[in-house]
């Protein structure tokens, strides 16, 4: 049934940036999380991938709004500060505080290159509430991502913070993470970007079902459609696919109900 679907995933021809070209994707993408209110104050963090084992990141205590290209922090696999030559600026800065998160999501996927940390409101509401997602309620959600799962809570900024997204980032380039904010990974910055304006999104159409009061559970057909083009066009990462299929069944069972209203 997936090959009734008539688009396909789209290909990005690689495509290998400077450190400065790199730079200033990383500031254009920092102007935008202000913009949309993604990260205010210093919230928020964003990195990439360098060569030879090295990543730039987003220094602490920084705006969004403010940062300089010549003040982002360039680190090694540790997260120690290391030289940089021209880009002298960055003495005396430090990475972001939630390094840990962005050192482990790399560790986790080679694929990865790069990773946005962002405060979305909508987002972090339905955490506090006990909502995730758009939990089988938007067909681009399982097409793009599968799911958005929510993470247990842990400190910000600590090696539980960390720990907490290391099984579900193996499988998913979007999670929100419970009580604090979103991680979304990417083959660029950008994509990363916009795998958040993605997820909020979601959330806003969520938070508008809820309060509408009510939800009707996606059909059983249109879910294995959706997930039968994700496997075809070699989206899906090891168990995902029973994990999308095992969550929307039990969104679609029972009287009608659904995950967000489970007793109705």
């Amino acid at each position: 049934m997936s090959a009734l679907i008539r688009y396909e995933a789209g290909k990005k021809p690689a495509r290998r940036l400077t450190e400065q070209q790199l730079r200033q994707e990383i500031i254009q993408v920092c102007r935008l999380l202000h913009q949309k209110n993604y990260c205010l104050a210093t919230d928020g963090n964003v990195s990439a991938r360098l060569d030879d084992g090295r990543f730039l990141v987003t220094p602490s205590g920084y705006s969004k709004a403010l940062v300089q290209a010549s003040q982002l922090v360039t680190i090694d696999d540790t997260g120690q500060v290391v030289g940089q030559g021209k880009y002298n600026a960055q003495r005396g800065l430090r990475p972001s505080s939630e390094i840990l998160l962005h050192l482990e999501a790399y560790r986790q996927r080679p694929d990865v290159q790069a990773v946005v940390h962002a405060h979305p409101p909508i987002a972090i509401a339905l955490s506090i509430a006990g909502y995730d997602v758009a939990p089988c309620l938007l067909p681009e959600v399982i097409l793009g991502f599968g799911r958005i799962p929510t993470t247990n809570y842990a400190t910000p900024a600590s090696v539980e913070g960390a720990k907490v997204i290391t099984d579900l980032i193996n499988r998913y380039d979007a999670l929100v993470l419970q009580r604090h904010g979103s991680v979304t990974v990417g083959g660029t910055v950008v994509e990363a970007y916009l795998r958040l304006e993605k997820l909020e999104q979601a959330a806003l159409i969520t938070k508008t079902v809820i309060e509408l009061g009510r939800a009707r559970p996606f059909p059983a057909d249109e879910v294995e459609k959706l997930a039968g083009w994700r496997r075809d066009q070699g989206l899906n990462r090891p168990g995902q696919d029973e994990e999308i299929r095992g969550a929307c069944a039990v969104c679609s069972a029972g009287g009608g109900g659904s995950c967000l209203f489970p007793d109705r």
